[in-house]
Order: C-alpha cells, then structure tokens, then sequence
C-alpha cells in the first residue's frame, strides 16, 4: 500500500455501517477459496461471501459486498475521522484539497428534490456557456436525473477536461427548457484571499483562509507579499470556517512567522512516542522577514477544525498570535490514507497532534483569548430556495427564512418552520422595505431577495463584530511599539 501524506481533515458526511469485516493477507492463517478463488485469510469471511452471493434473495455484485465490507472495517473503530473511501470518493477527496478542478465551474443545490444552479463561477465554462441562477438542471447528456444524489449530479457533469456535457435546463423566468453544452476546463481552487484595511491611519494586512491544500502556502507567499509591499503593519488571520488540510501546508505557513527551527506541534503514535515538528525555512517559499516581527490576530469559530487548530493552537502557545473569536471545533487526530488495490482508500487516524506545550485539543478546542459572539446570521448556511410558502404552512425552508429574517432583525415569534402571523407580518415588511412586492408570501422573489440582503449583510464589515474586534485589538498593538 502506497502511503500519503498526513492530512487533517473533518468528514462532515456519516458513512452506512456494514456489518462483516474483510482482511487481506493475514500471516499465520489458513486461505480459503470463495466463488472459485480466495478473499481473505478468514474463513468466516469467505463463507459470509459465498452465503450472500449463493442463498441471498437480493443479488449483490461481488465488488460491491467487498467495498461493503471495507466500509465496515474502518466504520467498527468508531472514529468518525477513518474512513473507507471508495475509487471515485478518493478522487473527489483529492480534488477538494488541490489547486484546481475539472469541471464546468458552478455551484448546485438540491431544493425539494430539484437540482438548481446557484450561481456559475465568474468567467467559467458555465458562465460562458449561459447558465443562471435559478435554472433546474432537468437532464445531463439527454438522461433525465430520477433518483439522482447531488452526489451523482456533481459526477455526471464532471469529466475530462475539454470535453463537452449537454444540459437541459428549466429557466423559470422564461418558463421554458433550453438546451445547453458546457466545454469542461480547468477552475482554480483559490484558498487564500487578501485586502489591506486602512483604520485610523493603520493600514492592517487581512487574510483570509479557507483550506489549507496543496497550493496554500504558494498562496500564503503572494498574499503576504502583496500585503507587505502595499504597507501593511500587522496582520488578521481568518480561519473561522477552515476545516482543516493538509499538516505541512499549515507547517509552512506557521513557519513564515516565527525563526526557523521551532517546534509549532508534536505527533504522538499509538505508542505514545512523541515527534516534534519543526519549521524550516524553504527555497520554495522566501517568506519576508519581515512577516516574523508583524504583531497577529487570528480568527477562529466553532468551524475552525484541524489543521486551523495546529495553527492557532501554535500562534497561542507561542506568544506569536492572539486568538480572537470562539472555542474552535476540537479535532486534534491525525489521519493517513493509505491506497488500497482496488483502487480506494483507506483513510485511518494513526497519530494525535499536540500543541507545543504537549496539550491535546481532541474534544475541547482551541480556547480563544477573547470571545466575541456573533450574529447567527454569521453561521447560517445561505442557500437557493425555489418554492412558494403560505401563513398555514410548516416547512423547514420556512424556519431557513424565519432564521434570516431575525437575523437581519426583523420580528419573529418563531424559528421552528411554522409560517404563523409574526412571519407573515415580517414577511410584510421584508418585502415592503426591499421595494420588491407586496403581499406576505414567501416565494422565489422573497427568498431570492432575503437571500441578496443576507450576503450584503455579512459581507459589510461594520456588521463583523469578531473583525471588528480584532482592528481595535491590532490597531492598539501597532501603537504600543
């Protein structure tokens, strides 16, 4: 088995538990031959196999009971963090943490069991090609969806790059089908974004990270060199919503604020051995200097998991950085996917992560120096919703907008999905002050709309209590040198 790197991850999707186990390739145990041949070194195994296969009313293709017994190996742990991923999950696996994708570059949502387009990816192939928000994806390659996962949709339009995927779409504003082909190409997976914000004379450097993945620390480099040569004093970290990556990209990044050598986490084995990890300094990535003398503010939340918690764990211990925010996730596990002939893999935790003062986070989090709550409307998913809801009605799109309308500060008696007269009245006033329509329905145009004034929302500083915390924090810092 070829092993990887070591990756810090959070699996936010639960795998089905598979009751029989398979190994392969035990010393000491007696072979035994199934349909002709041998599965593992376990005769209940084998015998397990051959009764499904010969007495089950339900016809299983073999591979399928194989991967359903991988699964149940890596499920009986226990460890929601080993996992067994099968051929096409490990490709998507990796994707998700490279520096591009293959694709036709568009987000989609399922919405009462219909697949829309949220929104194409700026000067992608969808773009180009004419996609909307709002268009229902209705067939792929002339095959209607019946029965598709968002899973399975995200797969059919995935595909070699430069090949072409036909689409029917439903574009509700025309009320009609179109037809459509989408050129397939490469969209770059940016992880890290950047602005200089001027405060009282300061100009303070922002960054923002979202994954920790192959390309970050090449992204870290321009950023902080872009930030650098623009002025920049001090820098704020951004990692609330990180859930995590790769260890050596994080390594690397940590490495460029504090001297070459010093130890930002150790890994611990099952025998409970411990191994430093040290920063080094790297031809690849001639961090500036002057990155190590800036004074740090990094911003964590709940989902800030893994390898956002090496790195604001190690800016604590340190004394290099001062965490503004919320307790982050709590995931101090570190897993190794080791590459099965098959084709998948097998992801297992195999060490522990502690901080550089040997603390283990796993279950209780980062703890920030200083807390800030935020407005909820700050955590909540924003999505696309395409239905049309009434006072009367009880739909958990309804208790979606009922959580974005108190957000946004408006009155609501209820947040549990139940359209009663406060939401109504709210709905009223929404829509009434949007100077969109009347009336008090919650439809297309309202959650569109309610969907365009959540985003702005969270989007205008003065509304981000924990960034706004930490420009006051920082700007008094400058001053103190």
């Amino acid at each position: 088995m070829q092993r990887s790197r070591f990756l810090l991850f959070v699996i936010l999707a639960a795998l089905a538990t598979v009751v029989f186990l398979l190994l392969d390739g035990c010393a000491g145990e007696g072979k035994v031959k199934s349909e002709g041949g041998t599965l593992s070194s376990f005769p209940v195994i084998d015998e397990a196999f051959d009764v499904i296969k010969e007495k089950g009313v339900y016809p299983v293709d073999k591979d399928l009971l194989v991967e359903g017994a991988l699964r149940g190996m890596a499920d009986v742990i226990g460890d929601p963090y080993s996992t067994y991923l099968s051929k096409d999950e490990a490709a998507a696996h990796r994707e998700s943490l490279a520096g591009e994708r293959i694709g036709i570059g568009a987000e989609i949502t399922r919405s009462n069991g219909k697949y829309i387009i949220v929104a194409p990816v700026k000067g992608s192939p969808a773009e180009k090609a004419g996609l909307q928000p709002y268009d229902e994806i209705v067939r792929i390659d002339g095959k209607r969806l019946e029965g598709d996962s968002l899973g399975d949709v995200v797969q059919r339009i995935r595909g070699k790059k430069g090949t072409t995927v036909s689409m029917t779409i439903f574009r509700p504003d025309l009320d009609k089908h179109i037809e459509l082909s989408v050129v397939r190409d490469s969209i770059p997976v940016k992880t890290v974004s950047t602005e200089i914000i001027e405060e009282r004379g300061q100009k303070i450097g922002y960054i923002s990270i979202t994954m920790f993945g192959n390309e970050s620390r090449q992204e870290w480099l321009d950023a902080t060199n872009k930030l650098i040569k623009g002025g920049a004093q001090s820098l704020i970290i951004d990692v609330r919503g990180n859930p995590g990556g790769y260890l050596h990209t994080v390594g690397g990044i940590v490495g460029s604020l504090v001297q070459k050598d010093t130890v930002f986490a150790y890994m611990e084995d099952a025998a409970g051995t411990l191994e430093p990890l040290a920063t080094e300094n790297s031809e690849k990535f001639p961090y500036d200097e002057k990155l190590k003398k800036m004074p740090v503010v990094l911003l964590q939340d709940k989902g800030s998991a893994s390898a956002s918690e090496v790195m604001s764990a190690a800016l604590k211990d340190l004394k290099r950085g001062y965490i503004i925010g919320a307790t982050s996730f709590g995931k101090g596990t570190v897993q190794e996917t080791m590459e099965l002939t098959n084709g998948g893999e097998m992801k297992l935790s195999t060490h522990k992560w502690l901080t550089p003062k040997k603390k283990w986070i796993h279950g209780n989090g980062v703890k920030e120096d200083l807390e800030v709550v935020q407005n909820d409307l700050f955590s909540e998913h924003i999505r696309l919703v395409t239905e049309t809801y009434m006072e009367g009605d009880y739909h958990e799109d309804i208790a979606y907008a009922q959580k974005l309308l108190t957000g946004l500060s408006y009155s609501v008696a209820r947040t549990d999905g139940f359209f009663d007269e406060s939401t109504t009245r709210a709905v009223e006033t929404f829509l009434g002050e949007a100077k969109v329509a009347e009336g008090s329905t919650m439809d297309r145009l309202f959650f569109a709309t309610l969907k365009d004034k959540a985003e702005k929302f969270r989007n205008d500083r003065k509304n981000d209590d924990q960034l706004k915390m930490a420009i006051g924090y920082i700007h008094n810092k400058v001053n103190e040198r």
